[in-house]
């Protein structure tokens, strides 16, 4: 990096406060939407949850393949003319989704929200890494925490009262004002607090990156609709998963690569990646398969569903500081046991609900998955990110960030596809020996509705063995040493690497 990074004695907090407002806004456009999701079906004539789902699903897997960019445009770019180009496309992606006259015009606009909010992550990450030291990262990221949290808090219920009250489009229409106050505060107030140095963008290995995660992600949410042994769905998963090992295996031979994977030499750093991905997509799929159960197996309403999900959220980020002080006293091992522990449970116990299941039982179980979730988010993350020298955290936060975009696509359009598929095949098997003819409309709806609420326990079941796995790995998480002489080591020894030319 260059010499200008980290010199400043004083963290730029303006700065980190516009950034914070600008990740807040676009977090928080895309959690208004897990709610909407069932009204949007019905306004634009779709019948296939699994269509519907693209408008988050696409979101995800757009940032997904941006985001590998990400380090590349850290390192080359200024962080001001960054940010400024990134909210210009939000702002831009936002007017066509508040416009759009039918769901492609409205996919469109959300993949160039996705394409501006895709640094914002990763940028606003790497100036706190370089802003604080890294015993303080904890508290700091914590703070972090709760900012990111603050959208997905209010999201739902705001969206619930927004579809019930108003129109969906409303959802963008309130969005864009704010968006372009940020834009706004960004030309008028951002400087540039980052190095930076001559990179090459490596175009065969965008292609790559492009490629293999579009080919996961469509074989996925294809599979909802198409099933497992259709080959529109195993040749793009099989496409995809080849492009990415050839595009893994490029990134280790690159002297300058798009997406620096010797990160993972760093063994903290990996083990917290694995977890990271892995709890990604068990959250995701959670705030997707919740509203999918409240409204259409309870029917229950928009608003009173974001009321349900409320007290799950602000617990979450509530508790982010709180973690973020328990990490730099305590490391992040105990955190992420007991927080995956917790997390394991209820999601188990969100596999058993009924159809007749109380709103506040409801609540409350989401409540206490949310409250594991905080524990563990933060504190992982965090412990690996310290591991690595500073020369390697643009590619470390693009690492983390493109792996858990990617991993929260892919596990929600697996989760979806797995209540989709188990719901079909739930149906038949309730339907069997009725006469269509004779049996009553109400008879027909409850049995949908059951077949639904069979489909959600099956995916929910299966997020508890996903949890699990992250659970045992936790046990092997070890706190990284901060001491002033390690982290003056750590730099030396990155150095001497650095300088060393590549193997052959």
């Amino acid at each position: 990096m260059g010499a200008a990074e980290g010199k400043e004695n004083r963290p730029p907090y303006l700065m980190i406060a516009i950034l914070f407002f600008g990740a807040f806004i676009t977090i928080l456009n895309n959690s208004l939407l897990n709610v909407a999701l069932p009204s949007m079906m019905a306004d634009l004539n779709i019948e296939n949850y699994g269509t519907i789902q693209w408008l988050v699903t696409g979101f995800m897997l757009t940032g997904g393949v941006l985001m590998p960019l990400s380090g590349f445009l850290l390192v080359r770019f200024t962080n001001r003319s960054l940010y400024i180009l990134a909210m210009s496309l939000f702002t831009l992606g936002t007017l066509i989704s508040a416009l759009a006259p039918n769901f492609g015009f409205l996919l469109a606009g959300r993949i160039i929200q996705a394409a501006g909010s895709s640094v914002m992550g990763p940028l606003l990450m790497n100036i706190m890494l370089v802003s604080f030291p890294r015993e303080k990262r904890g508290s700091v990221m914590g703070v972090f925490g709760l900012v990111m949290i603050a959208g997905p808090a209010i999201g739902p219920t705001l969206s619930g009262y927004i579809v019930q009250c108003y129109d969906w489009r409303f959802l963008f229409e309130m969005i864009l004002p704010f968006a372009a106050l940020n834009l706004a505060l960004a030309v008028w107030k951002l400087k540039n607090v980052m190095g930076t140095r001559p990179a090459t963008l490596d175009i065969p290995s965008v292609l790559l990156s492009a490629f293999g995660f579009g080919g996961l992600l469509y074989g996925c949410s294809e599979a909802s609709t198409a099933g497992w042994n259709d080959p529109f769905v195993y040749g793009p998963i099989g496409a995809g998963a080849l492009a990415l090992a050839v595009f893994a295996a490029r990134q280790l031979k690159l002297s300058d690569p798009l997406l620096d994977l010797r990160v993972y030499r760093y063994p903290m750093f990996a083990l917290s990646s694995v977890i990271m991905i892995i709890v990604s997509a068990s959250m995701f799929s959670g705030m997707i398969l919740t509203p999918a159960y409240v409204q259409n197996v309870r029917g229950i309403s928009p608003l009173e569903s974001g009321l349900l999900m409320l007290p799950g959220a602000l617990i979450m980020g509530a508790m982010s500081p709180v973690t973020g002080r328990l990490f730099d006293k305590f490391g992040p091992r105990m955190l992420a046991i007991t927080g995956l522990a917790v997390t394991a449970v209820s999601t188990w116990m969100l596999s058993r609900l009924e159809i007749d299941s109380s709103y506040y039982h409801i609540m409350l179980v989401y409540a206490v998955r949310m409250l594991g979730m905080s524990m563990v988010m933060m504190p992982v993350m965090t412990n690996g990110m310290n591991q690595l020298p500073t020369r390697l955290n643009p590619y470390g936060t693009a690492v983390n960030n493109t792996l858990q975009q990617v991993a929260g696509s892919i596990g929600t359009a697996v989760f979806v596809t797995m209540m989709n598929n188990h719901a079909r095949a739930s149906a038949v098997e309730l339907m069997a020996g009725i006469d269509p003819a004779s049996a009553g409309a109400e008879q027909i709806a409850h049995l949908t509705r059951q077949a639904l609420l069979d489909g959600i326990q099956f995916s929910f079941l299966a997020a508890t063995g996903v949890t699990v796995a992250a659970l045992i790995l936790s046990l092997f998480m070890k706190r990284v040493d901060v001491s002033p002489e390690a982290v003056a080591r750590l730099e030396r020894e990155d150095r001497a690497a650095a300088a060393k030319p590549e193997p052959n």
